[in-house]
């Protein structure tokens, strides 16, 4: 028995990395499948190569999408969500949002990069929708992952950073400008899973020296939110916090109720509309 991290997860194939640096394929013991990237486990080996995992570690974090019918694990311990957007091509401002809840429901910091800094005719138009976030004290960072990357290597410090975005915003070359050795470690890992074509659908967890590593996700299209209630989405938007249990009703909707004090807020401009409207939104999916 042996104690590991899983540096990468698809389907109910492992592949996990011990202490010193090497992994197994490892599979889970029984027909439940519920290990993540980034998750501490324990390891029964089974062969030179391969390993079965006995049990998972108690987590910090752990994130995951879901709607009515499954759940997704996405990764498992982090603590800071990077959410990658672009210039090009346009990024969509409610899955920002709902990356967001989704970290502050497990009380993790959040950071925005703006890639492809480098078409500077797009960056204004890119940059004005981030300014809603910057306002609530979320972090934005510009860059170019083709040209300065580097400018994300003291932000993921100290940190198992995940990476997360639509495809298209540069997650790849980003990934691959921080961590040269990460094409060789994909085709490592894609080899022990033999999944072929399909290696871009799992997570991958690389190491950025002694203190810091980043997990890549497969880009999202979507990010549901099934598994939150109405009252951890308004604990996750900041704005919204401070005002909570002060509306005249006790079980307020923070909608047409009389004396809401969300509403009185947003008929102030204290609260962006865009904002409460996400809020409105999530609150629907979740209720």
């Amino acid at each position: 028995m042996f104690n590991g991290t899983v540096v990468a997860a698809y389907g109910r194939q492992y592949r996990v990395e011990r202490t010193d640096g090497t992994k197994l394929l490892c599979f889970p013991r029984g027909k439940k499948s519920d290990a993540a990237c980034g998750d501490q486990v324990i390891v029964e080996q089974t062969s030179a190569t391969q390993g079965v995992i006995s049990s998972i570690e108690a987590r910090r974090t752990l994130l995951y999408r879901s709607d009515h019918f499954k759940q997704k694990l996405i990764a498992a311990n982090v603590t800071q969500v990077v959410v990658v957007v672009a210039t090009e091509p346009a990024y969509s401002d409610e899955l920002i949002t709902r990356c967001i809840v989704a970290a502050e429901s497990q009380d993790i910091k959040v950071l925005i990069v703006l890639n492809k800094c480098d078409l500077s005719d797009r960056v204004a138009n890119a940059r004005a929708p981030l300014a809603q976030y910057e306002k609530l004290g979320y972090r934005v960072l510009e860059l170019s992952a083709t040209h300065d990357s580097a400018l994300l290597l003291p932000h993921l410090a100290d940190h198992l950073s995940l990476l997360i975005g639509q495809s298209g915003m540069g997650k790849s070359t980003l990934i691959n400008a921080l961590v040269p050795e990460a094409g060789a470690a994909t085709r490592e890992i894609s080899a022990a899973l033999n999944t072929g074509k399909h290696t871009t659908t799992h997570s991958r967890l690389y190491h950025l020296g002694a203190e810091a590593a980043l997990i890549d996700s497969p880009g999202l299209t979507e990010f549901g939110l099934h598994h939150l209630s109405p009252q951890a989405v308004a604990l996750a938007f900041l704005e919204l916090r401070p005002l909570l249990g002060h509306c005249r009703f006790r079980n307020c909707r923070h909608d047409r109720e009389p004396d809401c004090c969300i509403q009185a807020a947003l008929g102030h401009g204290d609260i962006d509309p865009r904002r409460y409207a996400a809020f409105r939104s999530l609150c629907a999916e979740t209720g």
